[in-house]
């Protein structure tokens, strides 16, 4: 635990997680140094007549940013004066951030300029090795979508973001060198999703196959991120979670993960997996916005 509050980068890249390639070296470097594990979905609810990339996103986003609560406070109310704000080119993820109470900028406003790096470490109040004790927020969030498009042919296609946030992650990186004040106060997380799932790729799953394994597998207690206040959950997705590395110098472990990939997370990531609900949580305790889960 810091001796001062910290203040949170949240990129999320929006279903990335299968469109990284070993070219997109900085993210890969991020998690060679970052503390890695995943974080697990609920399953959603039965299928409308044909889902839509903007119900997936909603989905998604809400689990993260709405723990199954039947009146949903802001973020100020839940986590002791909170200041968020995410930025986001998404309709309906704009629609949910304003109704929690978090302030929307937009991403091209951050992804698509140069200097994007230095820009969203002002809004948490660095500058340079500069902190101030006054910045606008607390957490930032930068929410980068992926969509399809047809080529002249007439082809599918998806448009991603992907080599723009692989430099945006080595921009911040650059910026917020180990050892420095700057690295000591900066929680950066990066999350990345899937963006077509399938519960037969069991390449993907949280739980190993028993046939494949020992009897003794089948002995396994439960799983942390499938209980809630002492009781199991019947909703939780154990395939394609969302791959997620944290960083902040002298605070999060270091784990032997060398790439930002599930197989690699599996085999040697620290964190394992937690729910998705709890995410947020987790980064107000860092930021001295509330108590550990679970306390």
């Amino acid at each position: 635990m810091a001796d001062k509050p910290s203040r949170a980068l949240v990129l999320y890249g929006d279903g990335y997680a299968s469109l990284l390639s070993p070219t997109h070296a900085h993210l890969h470097s991020f998690a060679s140094l970052a503390s890695c594990g995943f974080l697990a979905l609920r399953t959603p609810p039965p299928p409308r007549v044909q889902e839509s990339e903007n119900d997936r996103v909603n989905d998604q986003t809400d689990t993260v940013a709405n723990p199954k609560e039947s009146s949903i406070p802001t973020m100020s109310e839940r986590f002791i004066g909170l200041r968020a704000a995410i930025c986001t080119d998404s309709d309906s993820v704009e629609s949910f951030a304003s109704n929690i109470g978090l302030t929307v900028l937009k991403t091209d406003d951050f992804l698509s300029q140069s200097g994007s790096a230095d820009k969203l470490l002002r809004l948490l109040g660095f500058s340079g090795s500069d902190i101030s004790e006054n910045s606008e927020y607390d957490l930032v969030l930068l929410h980068i979508t992926s969509e399809s498009a047809k080529t002249q042919k007439g082809k599918m296609v998806i448009k991603t973001n992907a080599d723009r946030l692989d430099k945006l992650v080595g921009g911040i990186m650059e910026a917020v060198q180990p050892g420095s004040n700057v690295a000591s106060r900066l929680h950066f997380s990066v999350i990345l999703s899937y963006r077509t799932v399938s519960e037969s790729d069991e390449k993907f799953s949280l739980i190993s196959n028993p046939e494949t394994n020992s009897d003794l597998s089948l002995l396994r207690p439960r799983q942390s991120y499938t209980m809630k206040g002492g009781k199991p959950l019947e909703d939780v997705r154990h395939h394609h979670p969302m791959l997620i590395a944290q960083w902040q110098d002298g605070v999060t472990r270091k784990d032997t993960a060398m790439t930002f990939s599930f197989e690699e997370f599996t085999k040697y990531g620290v964190n394992l997996a937690i729910l998705a609900d709890r995410f947020l949580h987790e980064v107000a305790f860092k930021l001295w916005k509330a108590p550990k889960y679970g306390a």
